[in-house]
């Protein structure tokens, strides 16, 4: 089975859609011997109108676009061209407009917008995402199915160096923008118990919303309590900050998936979540919940964290054990792979 890939991520990209193009390709050639994947990282003007053609003269019998595009030479039933496949990570461009610039949400939907309702099948990375895949493109139900985003193999494993020396400590991890809500969690925090408030480590970059985190910081008088590390440069570094951490914070207003919060439970973490989005289906039980719009919740349940080391331990056990099970490395390359012969 020869399958091409929209690989300019798997290649360039070192966060979320890097991670899902270079672990879905890595686990199905192992675990699949006859999968033969071409790697595609071409210029701008032939990756968008000729990489179809492109992959058809090259033999492949499928191409996926493994970060929510496909080329616009490739339509559902061309004749002589690869059948297609497209994963759609999340439409936050849709649900959280006011991140985005006009024109860059005008592309994203005509973008993105051709690839789900011109391929041959939609992969959705949740059931979140597939409902708004449905929502806002009007395609049809069986052609959107839903195979979670795979998760590195390292957190499925033990940590195999020393925990980080800064516990205890919280832990907030992502992008530091409006939709991660990092400023929801910052006055959460201040509302713990002085007594017994560990530091809050978080790990991230941003642009102005990080500044506007900075100076609340600041005015909350917290710069001894919250340290902002940046970008993690490593897997293993980031392991190890879930491992020790008492819980990792993760109040988002939007996610596609929420693979943080997978890391995190697969790591021993629990977690504090939202209630909205995919971010229940990425949690499941290890997690406690609340509105990211709700500060005065998301405190609460902060300081039922903080004070409660036998709930910790709980919601650890019980998520690890969901994460382990509903996104195995094994299940997921195999339901991708079936996906695969069921379009030839």
């Amino acid at each position: 089975m020869r399958i091409g890939f929209d690989a300019k991520r798997y290649f360039h990209n070192h966060t979320g859609l890097g991670n899902y193009s270079r672990t879905l390709v890595t686990d199905l050639k192992r675990q699949f011997p006859d999968v033969d994947a071409v790697l595609y990282d071409e210029k701008s003007f032939t990756r968008t109108f000729r990489l179809g053609r492109k992959a058809a003269a090259d033999g492949c019998q499928i191409f996926h676009g493994l970060s929510n595009e496909l080329p616009y030479d490739l339509r559902r039933g061309a004749a002589g061209l690869p059948l297609s496949v497209v994963t759609i990570h999340d439409t936050a461009w849709r649900t959280f407009p006011a991140m985005y610039h006009p024109i860059d949400r005008r592309i994203y939907d005509v973008k993105y917008g051709h690839a789900a309702r011109h391929a041959d099948c939609v992969v959705a990375i949740s059931e979140s995402t597939r409902r708004d895949v449905m929502r806002f493109y009007d395609v049809p139900a069986e052609r959107v199915c839903v195979i979670y985003q795979p998760v590195q193999r390292m957190f499925y494993q033990p940590l195999a160096g020393p925990l980080p020396d800064e516990a205890p400590y919280l832990l907030s991890v992502g992008s530091i923008n409006e939709r991660k809500n990092l400023w929801g969690t910052i006055k959460a925090y201040a509302r713990l118990s002085a007594e017994n408030r560990p530091r809050l480590l978080v790990v991230g970059q941003g642009g102005d919303y990080a500044r506007r985190c900075r100076r609340l910081v600041s005015e909350l008088g917290l710069e001894r309590d919250v340290t902002f590390l940046g970008s993690v440069n490593t897997t293993e570094r980031l392991h190890a900050l879930y491992c020790g951490a008492m819980a990792m914070l993760y109040p988002s207003y939007y996610e596609g998936f929420g693979l943080p919060v997978v890391e995190a439970l697969l790591s021993g973490c629990p977690v504090l979540t939202s209630t909205v989005s995919s971010l229940p289906e990425a949690a499941g039980p290890g997690a406690l919940y609340s509105a990211p719009d709700n500060v005065d919740e998301m405190a609460a349940q902060m300081q039922r964290l903080v004070d409660d080391e036998a709930l910790r331990k709980r919601l650890a056990r019980e998520g690890g054990d969901y994460c382990r099970t509903k996104f195995a490395p094994e299940l997921l390359t195999r339901q991708m792979y079936e996906l695969y012969t069921s379009l030839l």
